[in-house]
């Protein structure tokens, strides 16, 4: 990818995990790049990680105290959405922190000790696939992916597959585009270490997806067709785009409509706005939330966005690659 105004403006030092993303990526600079080296070695320093991991807690998580009896066991580190620790981690995660960072750790500790313990009836090993895959997802990016409770979230995942080749966080309840996460996961599972049951269960789930056009469910649904970031448990066209292209569909014909989208939604300048922060219901009337809702957000909604601008530019040079 050639040097544009855009592409600078994602290169710049305010955001390393911005400037990370965009040097490999974009770049395609190697991992032992000076420039690459540094951007990676100032992500928990300054920037959205380092704002997050200043309101963590000594113990590795984001809520006041450890819980105190088993309800409050029961709702910890989730609830409530979205300021506790899992959904702070999923960003972090999405920013590029891994277990190298030792307040990474202590937050995958956490996650551990109390969502993920075989002996305990406390568990995620058997939840829905809303809560199952933001985990998997997110630790196997932090780099445990090869722990045994890891690769047990992601054996759930393959059982719980639907018939249609989606995922639905409802029990018994056929695919839904809004079931993104178990595809999400996948997706950060390098592709050497995906065995032969994953990478069916990717080309099944693949193709729920782009026989509806990453768009097409029912009626038109206003929150799909706008961007945000965080993104939490919510699905939009681009997410779809992010997880198709990552596991290599960016050549597929049927991607066209929601690239279209894409490219609409590009301003002027060539920069992409984030449009909402999460969550977003559109019209109807929000469904019940544990607990206080707290909005997380990076950037300012309805102005040019550095992450969604990233998103973006990293779809369609995947696209292009593929084509």
């Amino acid at each position: 990818m050639s040097r544009t105004p855009v592409l600078d403006w994602l290169l710049e030092e305010d955001q390393p995990s911005v400037r990370y993303y965009a040097l490999t990526e974009l770049l395609g600079r190697a991992e032992s790049d000076p420039d690459v080296r540094t951007a990676r070695r100032r992500l928990a320093r300054t920037g959205w990680a380092a704002d997050l991991l200043r309101r963590q807690g000594p113990d590795g998580y984001w809520e006041s105290r450890a819980p105190k009896s088993v309800q409050e066991h029961l709702f910890f580190l989730w609830f409530p959405e979205f300021a506790t620790t899992i959904w702070n981690a999923v960003v972090l995660a999405d920013l590029g922190l891994t277990r190298d960072e030792p307040r990474i750790r202590r937050t995958a500790e956490r996650i551990f000790d109390y969502k993920l313990q075989f002996s305990s009836p406390i568990n995620l090993f058997y939840e829905e696939v809303c809560a199952v895959g933001l985990t998997a997802r997110t630790l196997t990016r932090f780099g445990y992916g090869d722990d045994r409770r890891v690769r047990k979230l992601f054996d759930w995942m393959l059982e719980d597959q639907r018939e249609n080749g989606g995922w639905n966080c409802q029990p018994e309840a056929p695919g839904t585009l809004d079931g993104w996460e178990a595809l999400a996961a996948f997706a950060a599972v390098p592709k050497a270490r995906r065995s032969r049951r994953m990478e069916r269960a990717i080309a099944r789930g693949a193709e729920f997806y782009l026989e509806r056009a990453l768009t097409r469910e029912g009626r038109k649904y206003a929150p799909w067709f706008r961007f945000h970031y965080p993104t939490h448990y919510f699905y939009d066209v681009l997410v779809g785009l992010d997880v198709l292209t990552q596991l290599g569909y960016g050549g597929d014909r049927r991607l066209r409509p929601a690239l279209r989208l894409l490219e609409e939604k590009r301003r002027p300048d060539g920069r992409w706005a984030l449009d909402r922060v999460h969550p977003d219901f559109g019209d109807g009337p929000p469904p019940h939330l544990h607990g206080k809702l707290t909005r997380l957000a990076l950037e300012k909604p309805r102005r040019p966005s550095k992450w969604i601008t990233l998103t973006a530019l990293r779809v369609l040079h995947r696209v292009e690659l593929a084509t």
